[in-house]
């Protein structure tokens, strides 16, 4: 378990006259993730800039069935209704407008480095014995950066499930690394927007049927070949940059996905 710093209120006593105490009471800052990011103001539709990009980053896990909530810091109706279910999700009021109870939710989720609690940047990158986001078609910054909203992704995803725990083995690999393991030569695990998961209290067809609401638009799981003890999920669909054409991509025959 994660340990984050908690701020507390501080109390300071004056005496202002003999057996008469006044207790004086010195309000706690407002919540902040520490290292990571801090939001300034309430959002809602309308709103535009980072800080609408980087709560979008975080709620992209509650797209709805077979959609996509678009990182692009314009807060439209995508944006709000994915904030009203993950709000509902953890037991806020949910009204699609971001102030400080969703606020202080995401910075209970999240580290430091800004992954959220249950996952982590050591899990995302293990193929072939980690690479250090190095070594494949973009930058490591940038496919540090898509690791990270998978890993969001994935935290919503094992809320869905009841918050049992979700196992990735396999995470982002490097083009050498992809080859030795013979994936596809356009694999999204070459861009950090992929991961092979196994569960725990859940089966892989719970995990495949839950992650078609969870933002994913490639879904691979029991009955589709080399799939029958993990489920694949990816976001190609934000990779390809393409809401045009339908990029969606899922096949688990078994769990009657197809």
């Amino acid at each position: 378990m994660r340990v984050h710093t908690l701020k507390r209120a501080v109390i300071a006593l004056a005496l202002a006259l003999p057996g008469a105490a006044i207790a004086t009471v010195v309000a706690a800052p407002a919540a902040h993730a520490d290292g990571c990011y801090t939001w300034q103001r309430t959002l809602s539709q309308g709103r535009s800039g980072e800080d609408v990009r980087q709560l979008q980053i975080r709620v992209a896990g509650w797209a709805a069935y077979r959609d996509i909530v678009r990182v692009d810091g314009s807060y439209g109706p995508e944006t709000a209704a994915a904030v009203k279910r993950f709000q509902s999700a953890y037991g806020l009021p949910a009204d699609g407008i971001a102030g400080s109870r969703t606020f202080a939710k995401i910075y209970e989720l999240q580290d430091n480095d800004c992954t959220p609690k249950h996952f982590s940047y050591s899990e995302l990158d293990n193929g072939c014995g980690r690479s250090g986001w190095s070594g494949g078609p973009l930058s490591s910054t940038a496919t540090r950066a898509n690791a990270v909203r998978t890993m969001w992704k994935l935290e919503a995803l094992r809320r869905s499930l009841g918050d049992k725990p979700l196992y990735v083995t396999s995470g982002f690999r490097s083009i050498a690394c992809n080859r030795q393991v013979g994936g596809a030569s356009d694999s999204q695990h070459l861009y950090g927007t992929a991961a092979d998961l196994v569960p725990r209290g859940s089966s892989l067809c719970q995990v495949a049927r839950t992650a078609r609401n969870r933002g994913f638009s490639g879904i691979y799981g029991p009955g589709y070949p080399g799939h029958s003890n993990h489920v694949h999920v990816d976001s190609r669909r934000e990779n390809n940059n393409d809401r045009s054409t339908n990029s969606t991509s899922w096949s688990a025959p078994n769990c009657g996905i197809g």
